[in-house]
């Protein structure tokens, strides 16, 4: 191997072109060799990834198991409130609160909720009867201890000019029955069985009252609205299979009977669903856990291993037709799996950097090991199973079968005596060839498409003036989407559109949005509560909020009363003895924990209840309300937390989905900027990372403006989004930046026409496999449709329409190319010059 040092040339640069040079060679002829070795044993690489499915998804069958928590796989797995959950756990226990007030607030437990809605325009306090009857007949389910708390009151219209705010009307009201189950497994099962009857209570109640609509809502009608998204989605994924193999088979169709490979689309289409099976196999042996979101593995792995199907028959298409099949299918490796080894590898450094401890939502960590797995077994299987297919259809090539029906094809003479319908099935295309036409491949129906019509078209000066307008409007929209980028901590959005948990959070959204959740106070420390400045700071603390405080009642109690309790022993001496006999205050006794130090009471914990007004965008006024007490319960004399159940699901949880795409979108970056000087060509790498950005900014920003939340399935696919958009545009870079044509409108074209035909057949088949999904009654694969609908269209982009353009405007420069070949074709004419002068009587051979 000899490398000549270019004039001016630092000798560092020579030595990195020599080793970027040894690099891509070694890698081209392992992966020459590894084809090699899949064409002399076609037989035995074809039957290992068939055992290993068979194997592994028997297991599947037998091991699948659904996951029944639903606040470990979505909820931020390391937050400050399950912290806080468990203190005040600790602190009130759940068997000494009994049936009173808000008993459940640390922890959601076993509930029914039902929302009594009124026809419009009538007022649900004259419904009094249907209220009444609905609730007597939920007092009398057997099978289940329960307490009443009827606490809220919706869509309220007060008495004008009303000093008391008294209430005129309502349209409805919220009934909850909360079931002590104190956490015993037995009690647990008796209670799942309640919330089964409650449920089935309140459609039967439905169908009695005509004049009200009931919502109602248990604690398992989250996590079952969740995995129906599985069962609706069932028929509609096998659409999208049935869609894909169609349009892989027949974007894979030649009229050439000889040179078609309709079956090897097909082939590889099933080569990606068999290695998906051996994946979830794997996971479920393993003792993996299913869960909905999971649902977009098979699309994940469906646009990367059809990639690497599209671009091995486009490698097939550019060897020599006259080589031995065996020497073609080691040249297509050679060509096409070093970069699908490359953006294989990427696949796995993202998802698996997602699967990091790093990674603060177990649903997001789970789906990218299964990610992770899914990627080896499909590189494995493409290069293996589908390699195998390859070899067997090259043979039958090589020695002239029909692609379809595997029987000899006629020679033209015999053809020529036979109808046209006979020609046109049994053609192998010679007649269609011109003289200049040396590649039949050529007559692909994509390749012509490309050749002869788009690759001017799009290189047209003319054109190239409103594609550079159609970036500037595709970047200000993208940016204006970043700008508005909004956290997706509603659970609403992972379940299935129509099921009765929806429809109650709409109704709560609508009508009971006025105030917060009842949020827990807790001081988990002694206090001076007869103290006036700790009552002064309570007041202050409780301020911009309704509070249910037993503090504050009892100070209008001694107010009253015209009672001095200004020190430690009054106070507690009035308050056990007088203020919690009293019975409008007896309840607050489980708000108070007192201890006794010999003959001296001290309070060592209370609690107290704060619910915040609120306007219809409850959810994010909520955390600001837990971001704005946190602090102070830091800065101030007054040791306290706040709590609710929902603040499991809301704490952080921006930071935590967003952490996941940035881990992948650095681990990307730092990949590629490591290697910046090891690949094929450093400005290949400037221009992916370029591109990548630019599709992902622009995927993120019309992700917001579509009103898509940043919620754990817009994450992953945003993560997915980096790999797709490397897997369609480093080819298609690295052609360009490595072609020796005169100009770079020229270098373009022909990146086009090697991988443009790979490209719009895979984004097509990934287009088309999205549609079904649009049928699925279910906002997470709602979601999971438009941003891979979004990703696709990104990439199509810009393949097609925005490189070709501003390849041809920026670096690298092709002159050098152009000053080297007019040296070479100087030097052959005056070598041709010579043997003429050398030879005058035959001036003709020459």
């Amino acid at each position: 191997m000899c490398f000549l040092r270019r004039p001016g040339a630092p000798a560092s640069w020579i030595w990195w072109r020599m080793l970027r040079q040894v690099l891509r060679r070694g890698l081209q002829s392992f992966c020459h060799r590894l084809g090699s070795c899949v064409s002399r044993h076609p037989v035995f690489f074809l039957t290992v990834p068939a055992v290993l499915t068979i194997t592994f998804g028997l297991g599947a069958l037998n091991r699948f198991q659904p996951e029944g928590d639903l606040e470990r796989l979505v909820a931020p797995s390391h937050s400050l409130a399950k912290i806080e959950r468990s203190l005040a756990s600790s602190l009130f226990p759940l068997d000494q609160s009994k049936s009173q007030l808000y008993s459940d607030l640390h922890t959601p437990g076993r509930y029914g909720r039902v929302i009594l809605l009124s026809p419009p325009g009538d007022n649900i306090l004259l419904q009094a009867e249907g209220i009444l009857q609905t609730h007597r007949a939920v007092l009398e389910m057997k099978d289940g201890r329960n307490s009443f708390i009827g606490h809220q009151l919706g869509g309220v219209v007060e008495v004008p000019n009303s000093k008391d705010q008294r209430v005129k009307s309502a349209r409805a009201i919220q009934i909850t029955y909360y079931l002590q189950t104190y956490g015993s497994a037995t009690q647990d099962l008796i209670g799942e069985k309640w919330e089964n009857e409650f449920c089935k209570l309140m459609r039967k109640l439905q169908e009695e009252h005509q004049d009200l609509q009931l919502y109602s809502l248990a604690s398992f009608s989250l996590w079952r609205d969740f995995h129906k998204t599985s069962i609706l989605a069932r028929s509609q994924v096998l659409v999208s299979l049935m869609l894909i193999l169609t349009t892989a088979t027949l974007s894979s169709s030649m009229k050439d009977c000889l040179r078609s490979k309709p079956f090897l689309g097909l082939l590889g289409v099933l080569t990606v669903c068999i290695s998906v099976v051996t994946a979830a196999g794997i996971f479920f042996i393993t003792d993996g856990k299913y869960n909905s979101t999971l649902l977009g593995i098979p699309f994940f792995a469906m646009g990367h291993g059809t990639k690497g199907v599209f671009e091995l028959l486009s490698g097939w298409r550019r060897t020599k037709e006259n080589l031995p099949f065996k020497d073609r299918v080691a040249d297509a490796y050679s060509d096409v799996m070093v970069t699908y080894t490359m953006t294989s590898s990427l696949y796995f450094i993202t998802f698996g950097m997602g699967a990091s401890p790093f990674t603060n939502i177990e649903a997001v960590k789970v789906f990218c090991q299964n990610m992770c797995v899914s990627i080896l077994l499909n590189y494995f299987y493409i290069f293996s199973f589908f390699g195998s297919c390859l070899v067997f259809a090259g043979q039958l090539e090589q020695n002239r079968y029909h692609s379809i029906f595997c029987c000899k094809i006629p020679s033209a003479e015999y053809l020529d005596r036979k109808p046209v319908w006979f020609q046109t099935v049994m053609s192998d295309g010679h007649q269609q060839t011109s003289h200049h036409e040396t590649n039949p491949y050529q007559h692909h129906f994509i390749q012509h498409f490309l050749r002869e019509h788009y690759n001017e078209w799009i290189t047209n000066i003319y054109v190239k003036p409103f594609v550079v307008i159609l970036y500037l409007i595709y970047a200000s929209f993208s940016f204006m989407g970043c700008l508005q980028i909004s956290d997706g901590a509603n659970i609403i959005n992972l379940l299935a559109s129509d099921s009765p948990s929806v429809s109650y959070a709409m109704v709560q959204q609508k009508y009971f949005s006025n105030y917060s959740p009842v949020i827990g106070f807790y001081v988990y420390e002694p206090l001076e509560y007869w103290n006036s400045s700790v009552q002064e700071d309570l007041r202050r603390l409780c301020s911009g909020f309704t509070a249910v405080s037993w503090v504050e009642q009892y100070y209008q109690f001694l107010k009253v009363n015209n009672i001095s309790a200004n020190n430690k022993s009054d106070f507690i001496s009035v308050l056990q003895s007088s203020f919690l006999k009293k019975p409008e205050f007896q309840h607050f006794r489980n708000d108070i924990i007192f201890s006794k130090a010999g003959d001296e009471n001290n309070i060592i914990a209370s609690r107290l209840y704060l619910v915040a007004r609120t306007s219809r965008d409850k959810q994010k006024e909520v955390i600001e309300a837990l971001e704005k007490l946190r602090p102070l319960s830091l800065s101030k004399s007054i040791r306290f937390i706040v709590f609710n159940p929902s603040f499991v699901f809301l704490d952080h949880y921006s930071l935590s989905v967003t952490v996941p795409v940035l881990i992948a979108g650095f681990g990307v970056l730092l990949v590629l900027i490591l290697t910046f000087f090891l690949v094929i060509h450093p400005l290949g790498n400037f221009w992916l990372i370029l591109s990548v950005t630019s599709i992902e900014l622009g995927v993120l920003g019309l992700m917001t403006l579509w009103n898509i939340d940043m919620d754990c399935i817009s994450i992953l696919c945003l993560i997915y989004t980096l790999n797709f958009a490397i897997d369609h545009c480093a080819p298609l870079l690295y052609t360009f930046v490595l072609a020796t044509e005169h100009t770079r409108t020229q270098c373009i074209k022909s990146s086009l026409q090697e991988h443009g035909t790979a490209i719009l057949q895979n984004v097509t088949s990934f287009l088309i496999g999205l549609v079904p999904l649009l049928f699925v009654p279910s906002n997470l694969t709602f979601t999971l449709f438009k941003c891979l609908l979004l990703t696709g269209g990104c990439t199509l982009l810009h393949c097609f329409v925005i490189l070709p353009v501003f390849l041809t405007f920026f670096p690298p420069s092709k002159k050098h190319h152009k000053k080297k070949k007019r040296a070479k074709r100087k030097e052959r004419e005056e070598i041709e010059c010579i043997e003429i002068q050398e030879n005058p009587d035959h001036v003709t051979t020459v």
